[in-house]
């Protein structure tokens, strides 16, 4: 597990990634339904990316997000809201 603490980080590790699977640019970006743009910024570690984005080309590249050290209180008492798709 790779632990991720600012964007920049996680743009090297969407690099390595990307890298090890020996994709290109425009193919993980083909994979993942997004822009060669977005995935050129993602591993730049620009900070305002859109999150649906980032999943999407964590998941084309085998992966998944976990978030760790919050309290599971907090995770389970957050409302769903109902009629809302954050595109997650």
């Amino acid at each position: 597990m790779t632990s991720i603490r600012s964007s920049q980080q996680l743009g090297d590790a969407i690099r390595t990634a990307r890298k090890q699977l020996a994709l290109t640019q425009p193919q993980l970006a083909l994979a993942a339904g997004v822009g060669v743009r977005f995935v050129v910024e993602l591993e730049a570690g620009k900070p305002t990316v859109r999150l649906a984005q980032v999943l999407r080309v964590i998941e084309a590249l085998g992966g998944e997000f976990s978030l760790n050290g919050l309290p599971a209180a907090a995770l389970a008492a957050e409302p769903k809201r109902e009629g809302h798709d954050d595109g997650a």
